[in-house]
């Protein structure tokens, strides 16, 4: 079988491209409706949620790559837990689940951030790596968070000092995990919203699914909360390799954001009741 020839192109040409397309996202994205900060379980659950109810969602993730707390599995055991009814989520996407119990399912770590991943950008949401949120544009009258404040994650590991970039948003929702990165932005730079975020509490499982549900809601006037950053910022228990409550509550957050920015007649994104 002969050698197929493959086509060639210039080096500059594949530097034009590259920077040319890079540039066109970031400038229609310094004005958009949602940002997400963090690739993870719950903010690409939203993400999908939020741009399939047709927002226009931009994720940041800090690192160069999808999952979030997934890849690690338990243990580096490349499996997760999940349970009823956020197994609903990923059935919606296409991922195998083995049936472990009643209700309760095994899943693939890979096989899960792929689907989630391809979920997100197949519904339109956009996604840029290795970018993080250090501050965020907020407004006193009335106090409303307006947009986030960004820097590539090399700058700040470089040791650089480089002025970052602002994007404006209808809200912001922090998916960053444990770490509750944009929370902790909030509570640090601007006092008068009376944030503080004490960190998570010890392990409870079954305790942490449902509360970090129930408390998955919009912190301040444009400033939402999901996944573990919930956990950190009300210190609730964390619940380790099971991930049906990072799922719902990120189900949760695009359908409390959708109706903040579509209002009343926002559609639902899902079938449950929050």
């Amino acid at each position: 079988m002969a050698t197929p020839k493959i086509k060639e192109i210039d080096e500059s040409a594949i530097s034009r491209a590259i920077i040319q397309k890079a540039a066109e996202d970031w400038i229609n994205i310094t004005e958009t409706d949602v940002i997400v900060a963090g690739a993870g379980p719950s903010g690409l659950t939203a993400a999908r949620y939020l741009a399939k109810a047709g927002l226009k969602t931009v994720v940041f993730e800090r690192k160069l790559s999808f999952g979030g707390g997934i890849g690690g599995g338990g243990m580096q055991f490349h499996k997760v837990v999940v349970q009823s009814p956020a197994d609903k989520i990923l059935r919606e996407i296409g991922c195998s689940l083995e049936t472990l119990e009643d209700d309760v399912y095994v899943v693939d770590t890979a096989a899960m951030i792929a689907k989630l991943a391809t979920g997100a950008i197949d519904a339109g949401a956009k996604v840029i790596f290795g970018v993080f949120v250090n501050d965020l544009i907020y407004r006193d009258s009335p106090p409303q968070i307006s947009g986030v404040v960004v820097q590539w994650t090399s700058v700040k590991l470089s040791g650089l000092h480089v002025d970052p970039l602002a994007v404006k948003a209808k809200a912001v929702v922090d998916c960053t995990g444990h770490d509750a990165e944009v929370l902790v932005v909030a509570s640090r730079k601007i006092p008068e919203l009376h944030i503080t975020v004490p960190g998570e509490g010890s392990m409870w499982a079954s305790r942490a699914e449902q509360l970090t549900v129930e408390n998955t809601k919009e912190v301040c006037s444009g400033l939402f909360a999901a996944g573990m950053a919930v956990a950190a910022l009300h210190q609730t228990p964390r619940m380790g390799p099971i991930f049906g409550g990072m799922l719902l509550s990120g189900a949760k957050v695009a359908q409390l954001v959708a109706k903040k920015v579509l209002g009343e007649g926002a559609p639902k994104v899902t079938s449950w009741t929050f």
